[in-house]
This record gives C-alpha cells, sequence and structure tokens, in this order.
C-alpha cells in the first residue's frame, strides 16, 4: 500500500526529504542514480523511498521528455473470454495515465498463429514506441522480435513469454504453478486408478508447455494412481477443440477427468453435454466467463483456474511505459499466482466479469 501524507496525496520527493532531514536535490540525485551522492547516503533514501511506498510519476516524467508515447497492442481477437478483458486492462491502463502524451492503438488479428506475424511487422512499420504481444511459438518469432527491437520498438510478452528473444519483459501466469493446482485438485477427486486428460492449445507456445509441464510433475509425485493420456492440441481453434474432445471422449480409453489448460473451453463443455458425460468426467477449466459461471455453479465444472487477464493487461502497460519513460531502471519480469475459482468462492469473482466491449482495433 502506497503511503499518503496528511492530505491524502502520495508520498513524493519531498517527503522523503523530509524524513531524512536531507535536501530534494540530494533525493532526487539518489533515486535517479546520479553523480554527488555517496553510496550510504543513496541506500538511506531508497530504503525511505520503499518505507513510503514513493513512485516515480511516470506521467510527469513524459510531460518532461514532451513526446507523445506511442504503443501497439497486438493480440489476437480468439479466444475472446482472454483477450478481450487483457485488451480492457490494458485500456484501464491508458485511462488512468492522466497528463500523458500516451496515443495506445489495439492492432487484433484472428488468433494465435494465425496473422500474428503480420499484424507484428506491420506495427513495426508504424514506428511505434513500443509493442505488448503475444508471442504463440516463441522459436519461430525470436528472430522477428529481434529485428523489431533491433530498430529501437522495445517489445514485452504478455499471457506467454518468449525467452531468450531480446523482449524486455513478460507479464504472465505463473503457467507451471497452474498446472501443478489443477493436478492436485484431481488428486484429492479421484481416489481410484483413474485416466486424465489435458486438452490445450499449442505445446510449441511458452504457456501451454509449461502449465503441461506442472500437471504432469505433479500428478506424478502426488498421483501416481492417475493415467496421462497424450496432451489434444486444439490449436484454439473451436472446431478442432470440439472435433478432439468428440474423439477423445468415444475413445476406448476415454478420460475419468479433463484439465483445460486454455481458455478455449466452450468446444470442449459442448462435446461433454451431447455425450452426456458431465458428472462421469471431471473437469478443471482455465478462466472465467459467463457460459462458465452455471457450469460452476451445478457442479459440472469441478474448479477453473483463473489468469486474472484484466491485471495481466493493467501491468503490462505500466511496466512498458516506466521503461519508455526510464529506460535505464531494470524491467521486472512479472508472474501473476492463479486463481483457484471453486463453486463455494465463485460470487467473489463473478462480479470481476466486465463488459469489454467497445475497444478500439485497427
Amino acid at each position: 500500500m502506497r503511503s499518503t501524507d496528511k492530505k491524502g496525496k502520495a508520498a513524493g520527493i519531498r517527503d522523503i526529504a523530509e524524513a531524512l532531514g536531507t535536501s530534494i536535490g540530494t533525493v532526487d540525485r539518489a533515486l535517479h542514480d546520479r553523480s554527488g551522492v555517496s553510496a550510504r547516503t543513496k541506500a538511506r533514501v531508497l530504503r525511505m523511498a520503499e518505507q513510503l511506498g514513493y513512485k516515480p510519476n511516470i506521467a510527469a516524467r513524459s510531460l518532461k521528455l514532451n513526446r507523445n508515447l506511442r504503443v501497439a497492442a497486438v493480440f489476437p481477437r480468439e479466444i475472446a473470454a482472454f483477450f478481450d478483458p487483457l485488451c480492457a486492462g490494458i485500456q484501464a491502463a491508458a485511462d488512468e495515465t492522466v497528463g500523458m502524451q500516451l496515443t495506445l492503438d489495439f492492432l487484433r488479428y484472428p488468433r494465435l498463429g494465425s496473422g500474428d506475424i503480420a499484424a507484428l511487422e506491420g506495427a513495426a512499420a508504424k514506428k511505434y514506441d513500443g509493442i505488448l504481444f503475444t508471442p504463440r511459438r516463441p522459436r519461430e518469432l525470436a528472430g522477428i522480435i529481434r529485428h523489431i527491437v533491433g530498430q529501437g520498438i522495445p517489445m514485452l510478452c504478455v499471457a506467454s513469454d518468449a525467452p531468450d528473444s531480446g523482449r524486455i519483459s513478460s507479464v504472465t501466469v505463473d503457467a507451471y504453478i497452474s498446472g501443478a493446482l489443477a493436478a492436485e485438485l484431481l488428486s484429492h477427486k479421484l481416489q481410484t486408478p483413474s485416466r486424465v486428460a489435458t486438452i490445450t492449445g499449442d505445446l510449441a507456445t511458452f504457456d501451454h508447455a509449461e502449465k503441461l509441464r506442472g500437471f504432469a510433475a505433479t500428478l506424478a509425485v502426488l498421483a501416481p494412481h492417475l493415467t496421462l493420456l497424450p496432451a489434444v492440441e486444439s490449436h484454439e481453434s473451436a472446431e478442432d477443440a470440439y472435433r478432439q474432445s468428440i474423439a477423445l471422449l468415444r475413445g476406448k480409453t476415454r478420460p475419468d477427468a479433463i484439465y483445460i489448460s486454455t481458455a478455449n473451453s466452450l468446444p470442449v463443455f459442448r462435446a461433454l453435454e451431447e455425450l452426456k458425460l458431465f458428472g462421469r468426467v471431471q473437469v478443471i477449466a482455465t478462466d472465467l466467463f459467463r457460459e462458465l459461471v452455471p457450469l460452476l455453479e451445478s457442479g459440472k465444472v469441478l474448479a477453473t483456474l483463473y489468469q486474472r487477464p484484466e491485471a495481466q493487461g493493467k501491468t503490462a502497460l505500466e511496466t512498458l511505459i516506466g521503461h519508455l519513460t526510464d529506460k535505464g531502471k531494470p524491467v521486472k519480469i512479472h508472474r501473476f499466482a492463479p486463481h483457484i475459482i471453486l463453486r463455494s468462492n465463485l460470487p467473489l469473482f463473478a462480479n470481476r466479469l466486465v463488459n469489454t466491449q467497445g475497444i478500439s482495433a485497427d
């Protein structure tokens, strides 16, 4: 929580100087790593700044730079249940930058793997100051990311990561922990030898691969009586997810439980409903959207792992702007803790379902 003074204003440089009994100039030099301040004084200033919850005013810094920051948010339209709230979070962060000269453009393309390269190249051609995006297959995109970053355009990964690509940072849910939580939940629910399936997007995507890794590792430790079937990759296609779910559920090795590690779960629910397998097959989903609420309320879906897309989007834009206004400051990698939503605590999260219509897109 950020400290405030008696008038309710956020703590600033003057408050730090008064608390330490030193000059504003000394505090300013220490905070911005300028010369003329001893290491001991700098340490005292930084400690006090942390105690008071001081944060630099990035809007004011941008105005001092006398420039219009232009940011591109390059994201797919599908799966809308995840990416619409993510973009709403980015827009909310933009709306809070009062006094900042910020231009935010949403460049939306059909889905991961369909139009993403063209969208990124288009954003690079427009010479934005920074780009937010979700990498589908980091190995395939690494060359493009390095090329764009080499042009002086910092890129920040959101929702999945592309390590060793030149991106400045990433904002994601902790994917490994998400998978581990799903496995632990099923280890409590299934006490006898059973088969478990995972339905994911694309295992070449960092986020999806990490979820499966966490799921498989935890299942092996906590529930060796559960047999993990080969992963089903839907490639974030509703048609593929439905077709493959039908085949899986009609097969000789029909699973007793399914972990859907992507928000592309509606086609899987449709298959379960048509085959009348809800209740006979335990289901753990990912994220939260209106169609999922009654399934959680009725117990047809055991739980869902909420990735907090709005918070991811908001943090991503704030992190990118912070870098653009102070490029000498290290950029933090953010890993969000997933929230477990069950029938019992669903009311606490249902009010987070927001209307994300109206987000502009080129």
